[in-house]
């Protein structure tokens, strides 16, 4: 059975759990204090057992860049997400490329991936997204302008998008 790395981080937002596969690449992450609550977001080809680790290198490097201002610093961080289908797949490649304070709509993150009537695709990408915030799935929006959803919480979201430079209405 392959070995995660995992760690936690603790953020303004609140406690950031990460997983790591053995090259590195982040394979989960979301804003909770215990790394397991990761697992069932994963596809079952990426799970592993657990090994906690005080600092995973790079990508806790990469995440302290993040929080003291480099808001680009999780851009380079690989990651590696697993579906049944293409377009998720494609969509979460997508929303990497959306930057810091430039949210998009679902609306505009379906046309940015290719396919503008794919409005409850994009959000369902959104929704499967295992690799919070170096997949920032919480860059989108409602069409009018709102928070909307976020697994991790709108408090979580409302944090992220501000420190990003972008606050939003509620």
């Amino acid at each position: 059975m392959t070995t995660l790395d995992s760690t936690l981080i603790d953020t303004p937002a609140g406690p950031l759990s990460v997983l790591a596969g053995p090259d590195g690449t982040v394979r989960a992450a979301g804003f909770t204090a215990e790394p397991a609550d990761l697992v069932p977001l994963m596809h079952p080809s990426l799970r592993g057992a657990l090994r906690d680790r005080a600092d995973l290198g790079p990508v806790t490097t990469a995440v302290r860049a993040y929080l003291a201002g480099d808001l680009t610093a999780i851009d380079p961080v690989p990651v590696e997400q697993h579906t049944g289908g293409v377009f998720m797949a494609h969509a979460w490649r997508v929303l990497r490329e959306v930057k810091p304070g430039e949210p998009v709509t679902y609306t505009g993150y379906a046309e940015l991936a290719g396919r503008p009537a794919a409005v409850r695709a994009a959000a369902a990408a959104c929704a499967r997204n295992a690799a919070a915030l170096f997949v920032p799935c919480h860059r989108v929006l409602r069409t009018d302008g709102t928070l909307g959803g976020y697994r991790w919480g709108l408090d979580v979201k409302r944090w992220l998008l501000g420190h990003e430079g972008r606050l939003t209405a509620s």
